[in-house]
């Protein structure tokens, strides 16, 4: 059967359509338009209501990726204050007329990854996502892990420096504060506004840019090395735009790793860039709901 994948996103919602075995067929962009619910929900069921024409079907699975947690049956969004007016409760099956999975976005960026991207011959993993703030989820034998109230995974509220000042859930000097792009103005003294801009400076072998980006890696290494050691996983998948830093970013981290991860007798976890952009979520959300469907 197929299956028809949509993430929403604060910008844009994705659709993709895949078969059983995980081929994409085809996928589409809609705005979401945020601030009126009655536009964006409408867009996702005219998306929907095009792809069953498109594949000359009715009968196909859906699955939904969103920012917030689920509720237990992974029906809808239950919390998710602040953004997305409307998502929250809202029940997505009833709306749509068909039965629908509804995951978070970094849970379903992580099945897309575990499925068919970087980390597949994995049955333990953890991806995090860096971008604005930072994102994670969690696969324990080859299932993503999502815990009491579906909170698991958000490993950007993690603490590493108790003295810094609190991330959007009141932890200290988080890892979302120490690297995320949403604190780099602050970080920055005000010099940069984006994480794009510090690390052009940095390029130029600019040494205060250096300085705030090499802290920066070193405080994501002290995190990584903090989730080996509780997780013990055998990758460690990084996605969003701050991974687009390519060398930068890796050759740095891998250094840091080398003196804080713990490798009794050479194990290790393997550091992975995620192989999904943008289209990360639909994917995910559409492999989950194939999983869902087979228990």
């Amino acid at each position: 059967m197929n299956v028809i994948g949509i993430d929403i996103g604060g910008t844009r919602i994705k659709v993709v359509a895949m078969d059983p075995e995980g081929n994409i067929l085809f996928n589409s962009y809609q705005p979401t338009e945020d601030g009126n619910d009655a536009v964006w929900k409408k867009n996702i069921a005219d998306a929907v209501a095009a792809v069953k024409q498109k594949l000359n079907s009715s009968d196909v699975l859906i699955g939904i990726s969103a920012p917030g947690l689920p509720d237990e049956k992974n029906e809808c969004i239950a919390f998710m204050p602040g953004r997305l007016e409307g998502l929250e409760n809202f029940h997505w099956g009833n709306f749509l007329e068909h039965p629908a999975y509804v995951i978070n976005d970094g849970v379903s960026a992580l099945m897309a990854e575990a499925k068919l991207g970087a980390c597949k011959d994995s049955k333990h993993a953890v991806m995090l996502t860096l971008g604005t703030g930072v994102g994670g989820a969690i696969l324990i034998d080859g299932k993503p892990y999502q815990g009491a109230f579906n909170k698991a995974g958000h490993m950007g509220h993690m603490v590493i420096d108790d003295n810094g000042e609190p991330d959007v859930t009141g932890m200290p000097g988080s890892l979302e504060e120490c690297i995320g792009n949403c604190t780099i103005e602050k970080r920055s003294g005000g010099r940069f506004t984006s994480t794009h801009a510090l690390l052009e400076a940095y390029r130029k072998n600019d040494s205060h840019a250096a300085d705030i980006w090499l802290k920066s890696i070193r405080q994501l290494a002290l995190g990584i090395a903090s989730i080996s050691n509780i997780l013990s996983p055998q990758s460690i998948v990084l996605g969003g735009g701050i991974t687009e830093a390519g060398d930068d970013l890796f050759l740095p981290l891998e250094k840091f790793l080398a003196l804080y991860e713990w490798r009794p007798g050479g194990s290790r976890s393997v550091i992975k860039k995620a192989e999904f952009g943008d289209l990360a979520g639909a994917i995910g959300a559409a492999c989950f709901t194939i999983e869902k469907n087979k228990s």
